[in-house]
């Protein structure tokens, strides 16, 4: 099996040294994983990667560039990682996969299935009821963020701030101004029931809100 793996290692490194330059921040994130390639966990991981990104495979984010939605799972998983000092494999995974049941055709007895019932509560704790409207998703989120598990808290505060600073990077297509204002001080009602579940996130989190004049 290490040999198997190893392999495919050996080969998707090559296939990457192809086409490099189509997206630099994914492919620095890949590297990331190449370079750990034979720990278990990077293993499990590239299996959770690829779960994800077959269920996100035909959709995009709101930002001009249509950036592959995959990023944005992979860069949440990251920002634990290299940001908040995570290695909880689980919480990594959930993070990479927290957008599968609200956003596809994933459920929750399927992730239990591929992934054990650890991940797949993580990833429920995390997902929106899709029934709810938006106004009522929002005031759920802020109320229900308190009660979270400390490893759910973590997946959702780097949620916000990788979805903050995409914002801030390019305002997604056809938000107003005032849009992009009420949603950073929504995101701060809902950080603020996460306050005390990592230090290294918050300050982080602080700063943007300071920089759009949003108080904590």
């Amino acid at each position: 099996m290490a040999e198997h793996v190893q392999e495919y290692f050996v080969w998707a490194v090559q296939v990457m040294r192809g086409p490099r330059g189509t997206n630099s921040a994914l492919e620095g994130d890949l590297d990331e994983l190449f370079h750990q390639s034979m720990s278990s966990d990077s293993v499990i991981l590239l299996e959770t990667v690829n779960f994800a990104a077959e269920k996100h495979r035909n959709q995009r984010r709101k930002d001009a560039e249509q950036t592959p939605y995959i990023t944005h799972p992979i860069g949440v998983a990251r920002i634990l990682s290299h940001e908040g000092g995570i290695t909880d494999i689980e919480v990594l995974q959930a993070a990479l996969l927290h957008d599968t049941v609200e956003d596809t055709d994933t459920s929750i007895g399927e992730l239990q299935i591929v992934f054990g019932q650890t991940v797949a509560r993580l990833v429920q704790e995390v997902t929106d009821d899709k029934a709810l409207s938006k106004e009522e998703t929002k005031r759920k989120q802020v109320e229900y963020a308190p009660h979270a598990s400390h490893q759910a808290k973590l997946v959702k505060l780097a949620d916000k701030l990788y979805n903050l600073r995409d914002i801030n990077r390019s305002t997604p297509t056809g938000w107003s101004t005032e849009r992009v204002q009420e949603y950073f001080v929504w995101a701060a009602q809902v950080v603020r029931g996460l306050r005390g579940t990592n230090p290294a996130l918050e300050r982080q989190l602080e700063e943007l809100f300071k920089q759009r004049g949003v108080e904590l």
